[in-house]
């Protein structure tokens, strides 16, 4: 039996408005189409042509390319971020910068053998582990 409140299914997925194509999408395209307008008015038309061709594609890159199931302006957002972050963080830079080099110190490893045990020993502690503490071992 269903409960009383409805749960969104695709809460990820975008509202379409022409076939395929999202809200977003058609925004970004009707502005790529506007700035083309503009420069078909202002330049020539050869310019006109190359200008249009560029600006095109870069809008429709923003509105059409996923990368990694991720709309590439969200993905263009986050990868400049990442260029403008510092490659290595330090806590205190000035603290570091004062502490004295650091001594190698070298670490013996030396094999300590341990004893083995005794076979009535290890069945003595299987019975005990098998019987979950029940039986006693004699002294």
């Amino acid at each position: 039996m269903p409960g009383p409140f409805a749960v969104p299914q695709f809460i990820d997925a975008e509202n379409k408005i022409f076939g395929p194509i999202t809200t977003r999408q058609f925004l970004i395209m009707m502005v790529a189409g506007m700035l083309d307008f503009i420069f078909y008015k202002i330049f020539f038309f050869n310019i006109f042509i190359v200008i249009a061709v560029i600006t095109t594609g870069v809008f429709g890159i923003f509105a059409f390319l996923r990368i990694n199931g991720v709309a590439f302006h969200i993905f263009f957002l986050n990868l400049v971020l990442t260029l403008r972050r510092p490659r290595l963080r330090l806590w205190h830079k000035e603290e570091i910068k004062s502490l004295p080099p650091v001594e190698k110190v070298e670490i013996k490893k030396e094999f300590i053998p341990k004893p083995a045990i005794s076979s009535s020993r290890l069945t003595s502690l299987s019975l005990v582990v098998n019987t979950g503490g029940a039986y006693k071992e004699e002294e």
